[in-house]
C-alpha cells in the first residue's frame, strides 16, 4: 500500500511538472487582445511571445538534457523552476511587447526542465512495458491545464488584468517547487562521466538520433503534434476575431477540445490491453490525416461554420491523446543510460516543429481559418509518412539482426 501511495504521489508530481509548460501557453491565450491594447501593439505581434516561448523551450531542453544526466534529476529541476518563477514575475511587469517576448523566452528556459525531467524519471523508475500507461496518466494530470487554464485565464484577464495571469503562474510554480523539494526523490545519481563540453554534448545527441527506433517515433510524434501548436497560434484570432466569441466562450471551446484529448489519453490505457503502441499509432495518424483534410475542405468550400470547425478540431486534437503516450514510450524504450538526453532531444524536436508550425500560421495569415487548417493537416500527414517509412526501416533492421544471430549460432555448432 505504501508503494502504491509513493507511486501515485510520484505520478502526480511529475504530472504537475509537465503541466507547467502547457499552463504557461494556454492561460494567457484569451488575453491576446487585451495585452495588445495594453502594450499599444497588435494581436499578431503578441503572438510572437508564444513563438519565443516555443523557441525557449526548444533551446532549454537541449541544454538541460545533459545536465539531468550529469548532475542527477533533482538539482537542475530546482534551478529551472526558480528561473521560471523569476521570469514569470518579470513578464507581469512588462511595459512593451518586446520585453514580454524576451521574458517569455527566459520563462521557457526555466520551465522546460519540467517537461524533460518527468520523461527521464519515468524511464528511470518504471519498467519499459509500463511507460505508455504512465505517460497516459501524466496526460490525465497534464490535461487539466488546457481545460482550466484558458477558462481561468479569461476570467482573470477580464477581472484583474493580464498581468495577474503571470503572477498566478509564479505562485502555482512556487507550490510545485516546494513539493519537489519535499517529496520528489532523486532517481538518478550524478554521473561525472557525462561531459558537458559542446562537442561531447552534440556527439551524445547524435548517438541518440542514430537509434532508428528513437528517430522514427520521436520525429513522427513531434511532427504530428505540431498540429496542436498550429491550433494554439491560430485559434485566438479565428474564434475571438473571425467568429466574434467572447474571452469566456473561447475558454469554454478550448476546454471542450482539451477534454477530448484527455479522454482519448485515458482510453489509450484500455486499448493497450489489446493492441500495441505501434498498431495504435498507425491507425490514429491515418485518422488524424483524414480529419485534417476534411477540415481544409470544409473551410475552403464554406460548407462548415463555427460549430463544424469546433467539431473537426475536437476530433483532430483528440487523436493527440493516443499519439503522445505511444510515440514517447516507443522513442524512449531503447535508453537506460542517457535517458535525460533522449528525453531532451524528443522534447526539443516537439518544440522545434511546434514553433515552426505556429510561426507558419502567422506567415500565411490571410484573415481566414485556412492557414491554420492546412498546417494542421500537413503536420499529421507528414507524421504518418515518417512513421510508415521509419517502421519499414526498423522492421528490415530487426530481420537482419535475426539473420545474423542465426548465422552465428550455426557457426558455433560447427
Amino acid at each position: 500500500m505504501v508503494e502504491n501511495k509513493k507511486r501515485t504521489l510520484l505520478i502526480v508530481i511529475l504530472g504537475l511538472l509537465s503541466a507547467i509548460g502547457p499552463f504557461s501557453i494556454d492561460m494567457y491565450l484569451p488575453g491576446f487582445p487585451t495585452i495588445a491594447a495594453s502594450l499599444n501593439t497588435t494581436v499578431d505581434k503578441v503572438g510572437y511571445s508564444l513563438s519565443s516561448f516555443f523557441i525557449g523551450i526548444c533551446v532549454g531542453q537541449l541544454l538541460c538534457g545533459p545536465l539531468l544526466d550529469r548532475f542527477g534529476r533533482k538539482r537542475p529541476l530546482l534551478i529551472g523552476l526558480v528561473l521560471y518563477i523569476l521570469a514569470s514575475v518579470a513578464c507581469s511587469l512588462s511595459k512593451s511587447v518586446e520585453s514580454l517576448i524576451m521574458f517569455r523566452f527566459l520563462q521557457a528556459l526555466g520551465g522546460c526542465v519540467g517537461m524533460v525531467a518527468p520523461n527521464a524519471i519515468v524511464r528511470d523508475v518504471f519498467p519499459v512495458k509500463e511507460n505508455a500507461k504512465v505517460f497516459s496518466l501524466l496526460i490525465l494530470i497534464l490535461g487539466v491545464s488546457p481545460i482550466l487554464a484558458p477558462t481561468v485565464g479569461s476570467y482573470v484577464v477580464a477581472d484583474f488584468g493580464w498581468e495577474t495571469v503571470f503572477i498566478i503562474l509564479a505562485i502555482v510554480t512556487t507550490l510545485i517547487l516546494l513539493s519537489v523539494v519535499k517529496w520528489l526523490p532523486e532517481t538518478k545519481a550524478s554521473d561525472h562521466s557525462y561531459s558537458l563540453k559542446p562537442a561531447a554534448v552534440l556527439q551524445g545527441y547524435a548517438q541518440v538520433f542514430k537509434e532508428s527506433q528513437f528517430a522514427t517515433y520521436a520525429l513522427a510524434g513531434a511532427i504530428a503534434s505540431a498540429g496542436l501548436f498550429a491550433y494554439l497560434a491560430g485559434s485566438p484570432f479565428i474564434f475571438m476575431e473571425l467568429y466574434g466569441v467572447s474571452e469566456q466562450q473561447y475558454g469554454m471551446i478550448f476546454a471542450l477540445i482539451a477534454a477530448g484529448l484527455i479522454g482519448c489519453s485515458q482510453l489509450n490505457n484500455r486499448i493497450l490491453r489489446r493492441y500495441n503502441s505501434v498498431q495504435i499509432l498507425k491507425v490514429v495518424l491515418f485518422s488524424q490525416s483524414l480529419i485534417g483534410l476534411l477540415l481544409i475542405l470544409g473551410i475552403a468550400t464554406n460548407l462548415i461554420g463555427l460549430y463544424g470547425i469546433i467539431i473537426l478540431i475536437l476530433l483532430f486534437l483528440s487523436c493527440q491523446g493516443f499519439t503522445f503516450p505511444n510515440a514517447a514510450a516507443l522513442a524512449m524504450a531503447p535508453f537506460t543510460k542517457g535517458a535525460g538526453s533522449a528525453s531532451a532531444l524528443m522534447g526539443a524536436l516537439q518544440m522545434t516543429f511546434g514553433a515552426l508550425a505556429s510561426a507558419l500560421v502567422g506567415v500565411f495569415f490571410n484573415e481566414t481559418a485556412l492557414p491554420m487548417a492546412a498546417i494542421m493537416a500537413i503536420c499529421s500527414i507528414s507524421g504518418l509518412i515518417i512513421l510508415w517509412l521509419g517502421y519499414r526501416r526498423i522492421e528490415k533492421a530487426v530481420k537482419q539482426d535475426e539473420v545474423e544471430q542465426q548465422t552465428m549460432e550455426m557457426i558455433k555448432k560447427y
